[in-house]
């Protein structure tokens, strides 16, 4: 074998120069493989941040939305005056209906002209008491209507 420069025989130094060539793709590999980990451990928690601060925004859109819900039934509640009244009517319209029933089975007996009229005459008060929950409803729509119509002109 003949002696390079380097005083080592030509093939060692061929055999160092080949290793070292397969070992430094391995070397540099290796060297980026911590980097490569590092920049995804700070991928995955920056992914991880993200995720949980669009949960926390997400929950807080939804207390938002439930306040203003509740604001909205606040401010439906105050803006409908008339709603005592509608349930006091249909109150009174779940107790003609009670009346009605046991007149209806008595329209079959032998009583029946007596039932008819008491029947006829409860039916007519039911009606009634629907048509006057018809004009508070209607009343308090048009009133709305009103309210929305003179808001949008300022």
């Amino acid at each position: 074998m003949s002696t390079c420069p380097s005083h080592l025989p030509c093939q060692a130094v061929s055999d160092i120069f080949f290793v070292s060539i397969d070992q430094t793709p391995r070397i540099k590999n290796s060297a980026h493989n911590p980097r490569d980990n590092t920049s995804k451990e700070e991928r995955s928690d920056d992914e991880a941040s993200r995720i949980a601060l669009s949960a926390f925004r997400a929950k807080e859109e939804q207390i938002e939305k439930k306040k203003m819900e509740v604001r909205e039934k606040e401010l439906e509640a105050m803006a409908d005056p008339t709603r005592k009244e509608v349930s006091a009517i249909h109150k009174k319209i779940g107790a003609v209906n009670r009346e009605l029933k046991p007149l209806g089975h008595n329209f079959l007996k032998k009583e029946y002209k007596e039932a008819l009229e008491a029947f006829n005459g409860k039916s007519r008060e039911k009606a009634q008491l629907e048509k006057l929950l018809l004009i508070i409803r209607l009343n308090a729509c048009q009133e709305v209507i009103r309210e929305s119509r003179s808001n949008t002109f300022f």
